[in-house]
Order: structure tokens, then C-alpha cells, then sequence
């Protein structure tokens, strides 16, 4: 996959000249700093294209600084799926561009710009897994993914409209998640059309604010509602990504669902139950050698995320 599409540079570098930023952080997991160098090389010269970014040889310091200046952070204080504005206050950065995984929990300062990346994914390999699934189980089916791999759910959904005419009444029984936006803002929440063919960007404050209510669900990055009356059990879950703390996740949220999980990279669709047990039994682990400790530490801290305030209990509930 082509380099600068795989990270958004485009449409990054787009996000910053429409809000007008100046001073930009660009925050990556310890996986992707390898590509960080590269990254910001092209978005450099993406801007420069745009006027927005001073020439190599430029070093008055006046001059440049009419300019967008990009900075990066690594090493993240508590978590990479979270976007780290303590860090960011640290340069006066004005957003925070995020890369990678991401919880896309609320900031509570800063607006964010979130890059998931884009991972290869077979298309029609994952179409005949998910068909397969379909067509195998009596159960409706719930297509969840990583991030990494959102890029592609609408190319998916086209190849199952082609296969499914197969099966009758199949269609409805087959529901995506979705990924909740692609901008965050801590102060308004709307979403900005784009005129004169520039991109559109998803603008939200809380994206569970406009997400609740009976059989709508939230979890790592991903929303969907469920039919009237339809419960979580009653589905088989459909996740495409590898075998990772997100799935990981997936599995201990819904340890009563059917789970398999069509891995891209191989290619093959994954359905070992021991697998999942194995991190349910860790779990149970975990929870029953805390139950038997004697001192038990509390770690609280914050990136800045939006309401962090709203948890700190009252004496009475202490």
C-alpha cells in the first residue's frame, strides 16, 4: 500500500491548514516509531505543497515560526490509545494528531485528529470467511474490527451484497460496527461539510453522547446499535484483526458470545475457543490474586482525558 495513503498525509495535512494550526503534535506508539521519521518527511513536504511549512534551509526564527511547526511525542505518559495533551501542553502544541490504535476517549482540551493506518486486508478472502460464517451458523452475525482495518469494511460490505443474494433473508443478518470519528473536539460537536472538494471531516465531542440509548453499544473505538430487543448473546462475533490486546479485549467484554476471528495476515479464519478460555482463565487469575492480597496500590493519573473530574467520588460514597 502506497505510504502517504496508508498514514492520511493528504488529509492531514487538509485537517491542519482548515483549522489553522500552528504548532502540531504528532503522537505514536512505540510500534510505529520506526515509521515516524517518514511520516513526518511527507507531511512535511505535503505541507510545503500547501505553503504551510518553511523550507529545509529556513532557520529565522521569526520567519519560521509564521509557519506549521510539527513535533513529535513517543514514549507516551500512560497509554497510546489515548491522546496524551499532558504531553502536548509540554510544546504549546494547538491539536494533537494521534496514530495507531486508539480508545478515541473524549480530550478535554486539545481537538485530536486520529490516523488508524491502513493494514492489508484480502478482501474477498475475508468476504468468503464472513460468507462462510453465514452461511454455517443459524445466529446473526456482528462484524467488529481493528481500527487498522476500517478502511476496508465498506469494500467488505460490497463483496457480501454480491454473495448474499445467495441466502435469503441474509442481509439482515449481518450487522457492522462502525468507527466513531475521525476528528475530535473538546468544546463543539458537528460535523463540518467541506466545500470547493476539500475533505470532510467528522467532527465529535463524546462520541457516546450521540450514541446512546436502548442496544447501542460502545467499545474500543467502534460503535453499533442493535435491533429492538436483540441482545449481545444472541449474535456471533465476527472480528477481523489479529490476535491483540483489542481482541483481547473484545473477548473478555463479551465472554458470552460466539467469537471467531478472521486473521488478514494469514489469511485463514481462526476459531479456537481454547485460545479465548486462555484469557478468560487469566483474568479469573488476576481478579482471584488480587482478592488475595493484603496491600493493594491505586495508580490514579490522567492524560487529559475529557470528564476525568466527573469520577472523583464524594466523602459519602468513599
Amino acid at each position: 500500500m502506497d505510504f502517504n495513503s496508508k498514514f492520511d498525509i493528504a488529509r492531514t495535512a487538509e485537517f491542519i491548514k482548515n483549522r489553522g494550526f500552528h504548532r502540531v503534535a504528532l503522537q505514536f506508539p512505540d510500534e510505529l516509531l520506526k515509521d515516524s521519521r517518514r511520516i513526518v518527511a511527507a507531511l512535511r513536504e505535503e505541507l510545503q505543497s500547501l505553503s504551510l511549512c518553511p523550507p529545509e534551509n529556513l532557520h529565522e526564527a521569526n520567519l519560521a515560526q509564521a509557519f506549521v511547526q510539527l513535533y513529535v511525542m513517543a514514549d507516551t505518559t500512560y497509554g497510546n490509545c489515548c491522546v496524551d495533551e499532558v504531553g502536548a501542553s509540554h510544546v504549546n502544541a494547538e491539536c494533537v494528531v494521534h496514530y495507531g490504535p486508539t480508545c478515541l476517549s473524549p480530550t478535554s482540551k486539545l481537538p485530536a485528529w486520529f490516523v488508524f493506518g491502513k493494514a492489508s486486508i484480502n478482501v474477498k478472502g475475508c468476504a468468503d470467511s464472513l460468507f462462510d460464517c453465514l452461511s454455517s451458523s443459524d445466529k446473526p452475525i456482528l462484524v467488529i474490527f481493528g481500527l487498522e482495518y476500517e478502511h476496508a469494511i465498506g469494500s467488505v460490505k460490497e463483496e457480501m451484497s454480491l454473495k448474499s443474494s445467495a441466502l435469503s433473508g441474509c442481509r439482515s443478518k449481518i450487522l457492522y460496527a462502525e468507527a466513531k470519528c475521525s476528528v475530535m473536539h473538546p468544546e463543539k460537536n458537528s460535523s463540518t461539510n467541506s466545500s470547493s472538494g476539500q475533505p470532510e471531516f467528522v467532527d465529535c465531542h463524546d462520541p457516546c453522547d450521540s450514541f446512546e440509548g436502548c442496544g447501542s453499544y460502545s467499545l474500543g473505538g467502534l460503535r453499533w446499535t442493535l435491533p429492538h430487543g436483540g441482545k449481545m448473546e444472541d449474535y456471533l462475533l465476527f472480528w477481523i484483526g489479529p490476535d491483540n490486546p483489542a481482541f483481547g479485549n473484545i473477548v473478555l467484554t463479551y465472554n458470552a458470545c460466539e467469537i471467531v476471528r478472521y486473521d488478514p495476515m494469514e489469511d485463514c479464519l481462526v476459531k479456537d475457543k481454547c485460545h479465548q478460555k486462555s484469557i478468560l482463565k487469566r483474568r479469573y487469575f488476576l481478579v482471584e490474586k488480587a482478592k488475595d492480597a493484603n496491600i493493594v496500590g491505586i495508580l490514579v493519573g490522567t492524560l487529559g482525558v475529557g470528564r476525568f473530574t466527573h469520577l472523583s467520588p464524594s466523602p459519602r460514597q468513599i
